[in-house]
């Protein structure tokens, strides 16, 4: 099965910079998120991948090219104006297909413009931009179980502030940054291709028309996932997933 990886949004802007960084390639720790995400599915046996790019696509391009001399120990040899690169270390098994979707195309559009790349019924999605300790095997058994067109993982959302109960004035609970009730687009998709006939064109939104559309034909399903989850929206979400990863609290790796 192949995992389709959303790389194309407009990313994010650093503090005191009025450039947009390319979002998947932003870093926790040494890696760039995209390399964790990566990660998480090959950890699975998944390994086959293609990147939906947009903005700052060329960068992504670049990062793999160069992905093996920049991370493994290797020999360089030169003749007649030849280079000859032995790389030491096992190298990623991987195949990552590299699709243009468009600079201003919404995420529904890029799904739609991979379609010809999809040869299986079934295929993986998530965004580029979030990582999870979710157990795909157990996501694709229940996604098999239910039958459905798509199954999306469902995560809790933590609540921005602390909440307080209140009686008479008086405070009797303080929860900080409490668990919310409720559950949220986790991503991490498992999608049959009739998924491509609820996706109009460029401008379509996925999490918009289609979901709401599947969600009317009785045709979505939710892994209700209680484990870690953290989306990186926000120069916060960076720093505070680069603290985890600092203090060794590292809960989305499994390799």
């Amino acid at each position: 099965m192949k995992a389709v990886i959303l790389c194309g949004g407009k990313g994010l802007r650093m503090s005191g910079d009025s450039n947009f960084t390319c979002k998947p390639l932003v870093k926790i720790g040494e890696m760039p998120i995209l390399w964790h995400i990566i990660k998480i599915y090959k950890y699975f046996g998944i390994t086959e991948f293609i990147l939906c790019l947009g903005y700052h696509g060329a960068a992504i391009k670049e990062y793999f090219m160069n992905f093996d001399w920049k991370n493994n120990d290797f020999k360089l040899k030169t003749t007649n104006n030849l280079k000859e690169i032995q790389i030491f270390n096992k190298l990623e098994d991987l195949s990552i297909t590299f699709i243009d979707t468009g600079l201003d195309t919404m995420t529904g559009g890029r799904i739609k413009r991979i379609q010809n790349y999809i040869d299986e019924d079934e295929f993986m999605l998530t965004y580029g931009d979030g990582v999870s300790d979710v157990d795909l095997n157990k996501l694709i058994q229940f996604h098999r179980e239910k039958g459905k067109i798509a199954t999306v993982t469902g995560v809790r959302n933590r609540s921005l502030y602390g909440i307080i109960d209140v009686k008479d004035g008086i405070a009797t609970s303080f929860k900080e940054k409490p668990l919310q009730d409720g559950w949220i687009n986790g991503g991490f998709f498992i999608l049959r291709k009739e998924v491509f006939n609820y996706i109009h064109n460029d401008q379509t939104i996925f999490e918009n028309e289609p979901l709401t559309a599947l969600v009317r034909d009785n045709q979505l399903a939710v892994y209700q996932h209680e484990g870690f989850w953290k989306g990186i929206d926000t120069i916060k979400d960076l720093q505070i997933i680069n603290e985890q990863w600092s203090n060794n609290k590292r809960q989305w790796i499994r390799w």
